[in-house]
């Protein structure tokens, strides 16, 4: 049973603390071992409130705690003491540490003043290839921002302008000379702004390109602003790289530097100092490098000035103002172990104290040391010594006791095992034995919130509750519970969907993927797919989704009556196909197959010239049919080319494809169309064969058709109720298995390896199995016994097949494939 008492439920304020009692165990001295920094900042909290709820008269001034490096535990602090606004407002029930306030001190100029970590950045920027995710990095920072006049939107606007002109890296070809790529443009900021900018000046209807330089499209008037808001960022950047890049001497160096930053940054007037500190911090590299090199300057390399740069700006003693009222956290160094009541040492890990220093390569001296000369790891163990005498009532060290990952023992630091050796031999009294603590990698634990926990060995004597943390008391109690059981939204009752108009796009996007339907419609969630993480190097080879994206867009402007000459030589500037040769050889191949699918296209409609007058007859109708119970199905039915709707794509013909020419020819049909026919073009292929696939489906009686079309919005009825077992590829495997051998066996088997199941060595083609909406849907990766089901009473349509899947794709599938023809184009 957990003890739920004032630790986990009242903050250490004055008004309410009260003194608890003293255990008989002597805790002047704790030693916790923990999993990794973070568990570290934990317990330090923890033990913290603990000594501030026993002792009254103990205040946050009164404690000190000391880091080997405060910029590394700086975020784990503000994370871990960083929520006083909100105990403050009594809205949450947070820890009681976060009503403490901390100072940080002798934190690195860099993280605290933006410009100077863009003068680093510009450094480092300097010597690379200025790569898309660098800049748009750069972009992202405040003092840049606010600049250029950049907020969330516009920033989200240029990585979308970015990706579409995908930009990878360099300035411009001269910027690349230094990689033997000075006649490679594309790809470069040069070629993106100028898509960018010209897309932002031209219609994109009657003029899309500008020389050789192809606009960007989806641009309007509203985005020449910020197109040349980037355009000055990007040119100002250029100017300082290039700057930088034939800089010679420190006073050179800095003096770019600071005119870099100056153009490129800015900051409110209330952040003044940051400008001033800015160009004290250079004046002060400058004096430095000025006592090295003497009266005669010298040259000094990229690597030279970044390394100046970055010990000038390092971390280093400041003042701390101690015992102002707030808890101090600051560095270990010289004179700074000031007596206080308790003094807190953080992150005692072994191999991070002593610190240690790697010499530069060309410093003699540290190569041999001779007595008498600075040890710094010598210095580190009298630091250590100094906080430990500074220590009044109460000393607390924390360290790395375990991996956080594996959870192997880690040995602490040699000092510190040193001092835990020397209480043991010297000191008596009840604790000795005890001084070093052994925390659980969860704060949720029953060790540091249980009185009786089985199994278990309580962290403190007297077996009293550890943590403070409400948050954790909770997680805890939830583990005692008993784990309510997952049921999957496929075995979840729901009410009936609502029986209103059908819109004609939504039943043809149901049956694309009828569990993303359902979970778009009944429930409002929309499951992405795990996005490709954006290369940043120069297209070399395309793989099958970037292929098929170049494809289908030549196909559309094709046969939308483009001149094939003119959309090659688009796709050619656009900068997505490899450079040079690489690139006419892709192609030289996407043409090929495109010029296919347009022939096929035309002979289907009986056109030679196909391009400009299928682009005259092409029309879209209008439709609102009337279904039983009062229902209607409306929608625009575009594409329609002499009476028959045609749709055309450069993807391989898939069952989706085959369900939208099937729709659409019922939807001509009960229209009054009844000679009409849907007809869909795509890529066949079968190993190396490849070729056109063409087909087709109608005609269908006007009766028959609104009897088949009422059917399929019986099944989308069905389908946004509850999850049906209807994915598109498995059901169209089964359904064709079974009509050609009647063997419910052998379609199970079919669909499985045709549609559902991936296959181990499969060419990586993941198949409906890993589907992200049927995996949320199904709660997991299940086989396709799992998914079948049971049909329901009225869904026996067939009785030879027993489960669901069957009879729903012989509901869907039957019509099709008796009313489908196929062949090649």
């Amino acid at each position: 049973m957990l003890q739920h008492d004032i630790r986990a439920d009242s903050p250490p304020d004055g008004a309410t603390r009260e003194a608890r009692r003293v255990p008989a165990t002597d805790r002047s001295v704790q030693v916790h071992a923990c999993h990794g920094q973070s568990r570290q900042v934990e317990v330090l909290r923890d033990v913290l409130a603990d000594l501030l709820q026993r002792d009254p008269t103990l205040e946050p001034r009164d404690v000190l705690v000391m880091v080997p490096d405060i910029d590394a535990y700086a975020p784990l602090v503000h994370a871990g003491f960083g929520l006083g606004e909100i105990v403050r407002d009594g809205s949450a029930r947070t820890h009681p540490a976060h009503g403490l306030r901390v100072r940080l001190a002798d934190r690195a100029p860099v993280h605290l003043n933006p410009l100077l970590r863009l003068a680093l950045q510009l450094v480092e920027l300097a010597g690379g290839r200025v790569t898309a995710g660098e800049v748009l990095d750069l972009a992202r920072s405040a003092a840049v921002r606010h600049r250029f006049g950049l907020d969330d939107d516009a920033l989200e606007r240029i990585g979308d302008w970015v990706g579409a002109t995908t930009v990878r890296w360099g300035l411009d070809g001269e910027h690349r000379a230094d990689y033997q790529l000075t006649n490679v443009v594309q790809n470069t900021w040069r070629a993106g702004l100028d898509r960018i900018l010209v897309g932002a000046a031209v219609d994109g209807e009657d003029v899309d390109h500008v020389g050789r330089t192809l606009g960007l499209d989806d641009l309007d008037s509203g985005d020449l602003d910020l197109a040349g808001r980037l355009a000055e960022l990007v040119s100002r950047l250029g100017r300082t790289l290039r700057a930088l890049r034939t800089a010679d001497t420190a006073e050179q160096w800095l003096r770019v530097v600071e005119e870099g930053v100056l153009d490129l940054a800015d900051v409110p007037f209330r952040d003044a100092w940051q400008v001033a500190q800015l160009e004290r911090e250079l004046h002060r590299t400058a004096e430095a490098a000025g006592r090295v090199a003497g009266e005669h300057g010298v040259s000094l390399s990229l690597a030279d000035v970044h390394t100046l740069l970055a010990e000038q700006t390092a971390g280093r003693a400041t003042r701390s103002n101690f015992r102002t009222g707030t808890l101090t956290v600051c560095t270990m160094v010289p004179m700074r172990s000031v007596p206080h009541r308790v003094v807190a040492l953080v992150g005692m890990d072994d191999g991070h104290f002593p610190r240690s220093t790697t010499s530069d390569g060309d410093d003699v001296l540290a190569r041999r040391p001779v007595t008498g000369e600075r040890d710094p790891r010598s210095e580190d163990r009298q630091l250590l010594l100094d906080a430990l005498m500074s220590a009044g009532e109460t000393l607390v060290v924390t360290y790395t006791g375990f991996d956080e990952h594996t959870g192997q023992r880690r040995p602490p630091a040699v000092p510190l095992g040193e001092l835990v050796d020397a209480l043991r031999a010297t000191a008596t009294g009840k604790g000795v034995d005890r001084v070093v603590t052994e925390h659980p990698l969860q704060p949720f634990d029953l060790r540091n919130l249980a009185g009786t926990a089985p199994d278990t060995t309580p962290l403190l004597p007297g077996d009293e509750p550890f943590s403070y943390d409400p948050a954790a008391l909770a997680g805890a109690r939830a583990l005692q519970d008993e784990p309510a059981a997952r049921v999957p939204l496929a075995r979840r009752a729901f009410a009936p969907s609502p029986r209103e108009d059908v819109l004609l796009d939504d039943l043809v996007r149901f049956f694309d993927n009828p569990a993303k339907a359902f979970l778009r419609s009944r429930i409002g969630l929309y499951v992405p797919e795990v996005p490709e993480q954006r290369g940043e190097g120069i297209p070399v080879e395309l793989d099958g989704l970037q292929r098929w994206a170049i494809g289908e867009r030549m196909l559309t402007a094709v046969l939308a009556g483009r001149d094939p000459g003119a959309t090659c030589e688009a796709e050619l500037w656009r900068g997505e196909l490899p450079p040079d040769a690489l690139g006419h050889r892709t192609m030289e191949d996407l043409t090929s197959q495109v010029q296919e699918l347009c022939q096929a296209t035309w002979r289907a409609v009986g056109q030679g010239g196909w391009g400009q007058a299928l682009q005259r007859e092409s029309l879209d109708v209008d439709i609102a049919l009337p279904l039983p119970g009062d229902r209607r199905l409306v929608g625009t039915l575009g594409g329609l080319v002499g009476g028959s709707a045609l749709s055309v794509s450069f993807s391989s013909v898939k069952a989706k494809h085959r369900l939208h020419s099937w729709i659409s020819a019922l939807v001509l049909a009960a229209a009054g169309q009844e000679q009409a026919r849907g007809h869909h073009l795509g890529r066949y292929s079968f190993g190396r064969v490849k070729s056109v696939g063409h087909v087709s489906h109608g005609p269908v009686p006007r009766e028959q058709a609104v009897e088949l079309l009422a059917r399929l919005v019986d099944l989308r009825d069905r389908g946004l109720d509850a999850v049906v077992p209807l994915p598109v590829e498995t059901s169209r495997a089964w359904a064709e298995q079974y009509l050609k051998n009647r063997s419910v066996k052998a379609a199970d088997e079919r669909a499985s390896q045709r549609g559902w199941e991936t296959r181990q060595g499969g060419w990586g083609i993941r198949q409906e199995q890993h589907d992200t909406s049927w995996q949320h849907v199904l709660g997991d990766v299940l086989p396709l016994a799992a998914v079948v089901g049971t049909p329901l009473d009225d869904e026996r349509w067939v009785p030879e097949v027993p489960h669901r899947l069957g009879q729903l794709s012989l509901r869907l599938w039957g019509p099709v494939l008796d009313h489908e023809t196929m062949g090649k184009g």
